[in-house]
């Protein structure tokens, strides 16, 4: 089985390992992941659905794609096969365009074949499930990592390529904007076992005034 989030612990290294990750973490408060989504296909496919939209026109695709294979009244996620099944006409009248349509068909033959599984996640290193995820129509590096860390909950997932992480840490630690991926890289070395927390909090940390002395 694979190592997953220990809070205590990750806040704990970080703020030891880190005098600027230790002031942000005092500002933030008590790490606060949301939880994951029922099932990997889940998450992919609610990943690719929000991909270049505003959170409220994707809620509202996404809510109108499950709804296609609601039964009974009871609106669930449906299954792989189910989406296999579908055609991609259907897909597309919940307001899913034709290149998503397609990626999710795509994502959905991934799983219902084998090829993705929650097994083969527990088996398989970060590395090893960035490759797999992004044989995927639809489904980058930046999409793979995303669901590393919050679907997963992989421990030692750092986006060098993310944009509100690369804001934050040009402003905390004043690199040039954008940072160059080596320069993350080595800012981000001290807190390594546990880069996932220190990206939320980077990432929360643009919604707080941090104390005096934390830029």
């Amino acid at each position: 089985m694979a190592a997953t989030i220990d809070p205590e612990r990750a806040v704990a290294h970080l703020r030891r390992a880190d005098p600027v990750m230790a002031r942000v973490v005092e500002a933030v408060g008590p790490l606060c992941l949301r939880p994951p989504e029922a099932s990997p296909f889940h998450s992919l496919a609610r990943s690719i659905l929000f991909q270049q939209l505003s959170g409220k026109a994707a809620s509202a695709i996404l809510e109108r794609f499950v709804a296609l294979f609601a039964e009974e009244g009871a609106a669930a996620f449906p299954e792989p096969e189910r989406v296999l099944a579908a055609d991609e006409e259907l897909l597309r009248s919940a307001g899913v365009s034709r290149a998503k349509a397609a990626a999710i068909h795509d994502l959905a033959d991934h799983f219902a074949s084998g090829d993705l599984s929650p097994d083969r996640f527990d088996e398989w290193d970060d590395e090893e499930i960035i490759a797999h995820l992004t044989r995927v129509r639809g489904v980058g590096r930046w999409t793979a990592q995303m669901f590393l860390m919050f679907q997963l909950r992989r421990p030692d997932v750092l986006p060098t390529g993310d944009a509100g992480m690369n804001r934050a840490m040009s402003r905390l630690y004043g690199l040039p904007m954008p940072p160059a991926p080596a320069d993350v890289e080595r800012t981000g070395a001290p807190w390594r076992p546990w880069s996932t927390v220190a990206c939320w909090y980077l990432w929360r940390s643009e919604d707080v005034i941090l104390p005096i002395g934390a830029e």
